[in-house]
């Protein structure tokens, strides 16, 4: 009768021996020699009249090596769960002689596997964490560069003959050229759009008076200012880190002049952008443009307050692992290697910090999804889905019961990396929150820019 004996070799390191009498496999491996010399298509013997002996010398090593590790993995499989042992990935099997195994001399034979078994640990209380909620202030310059904002996107935009203001919409081809204005064989031609007051302030006066079809010769860092600059680099397809790049001429070339007339300040407005809401007046505008700002920067406060769950969490747990097994088992998996060759050692101790770090939070996910008793259903994943949807058209008004949205979430429901993707978005946001339950944070009143600050400074710390 199989036997399987555990041994420790390590921390939360075990060795898994499998005990194997003849009696254990022989009979599979005799049906399976049977049934194998029923369906067997052999030239000169008609089918299934093929003598024993010649199927046994033919495929009896393979098929006495596959119901040898059939029965392996059948009491291994069985013993890990009768005793519940909770382990990770799958045991490693140990260096085995695998020409022990002999169709002509069946015998006792012994398998060893290693398995990495997974810690127990406690979450620190995150009810003592030092935590604060950043509340941003909503100023009064920060409404009305937002009520700017608006009136200029819903604005209307009337045709000019001639560049007058610095407030002028132009329509241009960037050409690349040199400092004379003559136009670079095979160089960069682009189209954009931009505002006059986007140029440098001593450069602008070069542009008014002009009209459709004039141009003007730039040399890009002597045209915009750093932040403008970048911008257009970008859009031309250049590398900004390249110091060459901001000293390349370009013939900038007016194709098109316009004025963004602003929308008024009126009741018409105010209810085209809050339909079916009580906005009447400016303050009741004022009044709406505040809440959204306060709402987003809430939102961007919330983000925060996640980030310092995720490090309270990560940096005070303590949590053991079997590294001994985990690098081995690393060095089992190969994902580029055509040939599965195994990663040499270096490649291992490089890898192993960021493995343990993502292992860490995996471990600390799952066990506040289990003691927790949170999950995630199909409805909801239904709903993000949609959300989604919505979200790429730019937020437009639509409607939920329209036959096509419908249709597009069933699609999707129907593919499994999406659908495993949005449970575990979903399932992550589910962790915070109800991390962000057990904190008791300290409110800490903060400018925009300050917030920002801190958020972008930690972001590079990370990098």
């Amino acid at each position: 009768m199989a036997t399987v004996t555990k041994e420790n070799i390590g921390l939360l390191h075990e060795k898994l021996t499998v005990k194997l009498e003849k009696t254990d496999y022989l009979p599979s491996f005799e049906k399976a020699l049977k049934e194998y010399s029923k369906k067997a298509n052999i030239p000169g013997f008609r089918k299934g009249m093929v003598p024993a002996g010649l199927i046994k010398k033919m495929y009896g090593p393979s098929l006495f090596t596959d119901e040898v590790l059939k029965t392996v993995d059948r009491e291994l499989i069985g013993y890990l769960q009768n005793d519940k042992l909770d382990i990770f990935a799958q045991p490693l099997p140990l260096e085995s002689d695998f020409k022990q195994l002999d169709v002509n001399n069946p015998s006792d034979y012994s398998f060893q596997f290693e398995v990495g078994m997974k810690p127990d640990f406690t979450l620190p209380d995150l009810a003592k964490a030092k935590t604060t909620r950043y509340v941003v202030n909503v100023t009064d310059e920060m409404i009305n560069k937002e009520i700017d904002r608006l009136q200029n996107r819903y604005g209307n935009m009337k045709d000019l003959d001639t560049v007058h203001s610095e407030e002028d919409v132009l329509n241009v081809i960037f050409m690349e050229a040199d400092e004379n204005g003559n136009e670079t064989e095979g160089g960069i031609k682009k189209d954009n759009s931009l505002l006059v007051k986007y140029f440098k302030e001593d450069f602008r006066s070069n542009l008014i008076g002009k009209v459709t079809n004039d141009y003007v010769i730039v040399q890009l860092d002597k045209a915009f200012d750093e932040k403008e600059l970048d911008f257009i680099l970008s859009d031309l397809g250049l590398d900004k880190n390249d110091p060459a790049a901001s000293l390349k001429h370009f013939k900038v070339q007016i194709t098109k002049i316009g004025l963004l007339e602003k929308k008024e300040l009126n009741e018409d407005f105010y209810t085209q952008l809050y339909p079916n809401q009580e906005v009447k007046s400016e303050a009741d505008f004022r009044n709406k443009v505040k809440e959204e700002i306060q709402n987003y920067w809430n939102g961007q406060a919330n983000n925060q307050i996640h980030d310092q769950v995720f490090h309270q969490l990560v940096d005070h747990t303590e949590i053991k692992f079997p590294e001994g097994f985990l690098k081995k088992w690393i060095k089992t998996q190969n994902e580029t290697g055509k040939e599965q060759e195994p990663k040499t050692d270096e490649e291992v101790e490089k890898e192993f910090p960021t493995f343990i770090s993502q292992l860490k939070w995996t471990l600390i996910s799952d066990k506040i999804v289990q003691d927790n008793g949170i999950q995630v259903g199909p409805d909801e994943i239904r709903a993000f889905a949609k959300q989604q949807l919505f979200s790429y058209m730019g937020g437009a008004n639509l409607s939920d019961d329209q036959p096509w949205v419908a249709d597009y979430v069933e699609k999707m429901m129907k593919d499994r990396k999406y659908v495993e993707d949005a449970y575990n978005r979903i399932q992550t946001q589910k962790i915070f929150e109800w991390a962000a339950t057990q904190l008791k944070p300290t409110d800490k009143d903060i400018s925009a820019e300050e917030f920002t600050k801190m958020v972008e400074s930690h972001q590079h710390s990370h990098h």
